[in-house]
């Protein structure tokens, strides 16, 4: 029987690494083999993630990174290489939190922070690490994107925006390094439980209870079941699949289309 671990030797970046979606992927990927470079901004909360996957028996290390800034992108980036030897894999997960306000009201400076944040940090992610997945005969690009950006809700103008956009990028993206043996997707989660969806609510109850039924499969998806969606398009599982954004989303767009929910 074939034990090997589906990321065996391979390196992977995670800019987010010290969120909910980012921390349970790299946990993940370190558990199939990877060895992990967990970037945020919130150092702490990188060195979290690392120290979790090192007790587990991995490999990680954390890394301060303001997605948003070319410098440190560039430098982080060579970091992989320089700690673990070579660049396979980038997962981007960095957002910006967006407020919910109608465009008329949204400053510009909100709006800009998310443009940087969402759409130009994972441009400036995958700039730089092209190169390197080049040099190491290819490798994955994963843009961690949403339903809202193909289904777009009131108020979320900016946040919106910027993952359909992100969806877009990739499938030109992943035109654009074919020939290098790269392969660049995304994937559009639903409505997930993290510390940054659940603070509109006043708990998981009321937030499963106004969140779930927007799903077809009437709950609010875990950022484990991100992360084994990350894993496949990470790993070989997918050698066929790019340009393509992964739904992940428990119906949520069926139901929006078919109009058997709310907004």
């Amino acid at each position: 029987m074939d034990t090997k671990r589906k990321l065996e030797n391979r390196v992977a970046l995670v800019t987010g690494g010290g969120g909910a979606i980012g921390g349970a992927s790299a946990k993940l990927m370190a558990a199939e083999g990877a060895s992990i470079l967990v970037a945020d901004v919130r150092l702490e909360a990188a060195e979290e993630i690392a120290h979790e996957i090192e007790v587990s028996g991995g490999q990680a290390k954390p890394i301060y990174l303001d997605v948003a800034e070319p410098e440190q992108v560039s430098e982080v980036v060579s970091k992989a290489e320089k700690y673990f030897g070579s660049l396979n894999i980038l997962l981007n997960v960095a957002a910006a939190v967006t407020p919910d306000a109608p465009v008329e009201k949204l400053s510009l400076s909100e709006w800009n922070r998310a443009f940087t944040v969402n759409l130009t940090g994972p441009f400036l992610m995958a700039k730089y690490a092209i190169p390197y997945m080049r040099a190491a005969g290819g490798g994955v690009i994963v843009n961690m994107a949403s339903q809202l950006g193909t289904i777009g809700v009131p108020n979320r103008s900016a946040y919106c925006s910027t993952k359909s956009a992100l969806i877009h990028m990739t499938t030109i993206l992943a035109a654009e390094v074919a020939c290098d043996n790269i392969r660049v997707n995304s994937i559009s989660p639903g409505v997930i439980e993290t510390p940054r969806t659940l603070r509109r609510f006043e708990g998981t109850e009321q937030f499963q209870a106004a969140r779930g039924p927007l799903h077809m499969l009437g709950r609010v998806g875990k950022p484990e079941e991100v992360a084994k969606a990350v894993l496949f398009l990470a790993s070989e599982d997918s050698s066929f699949t790019t340009a393509t954004d992964l739904l992940v989303d428990g119906g949520y767009i069926y139901l929006k289309r078919s109009g058997d929910m709310g907004t």
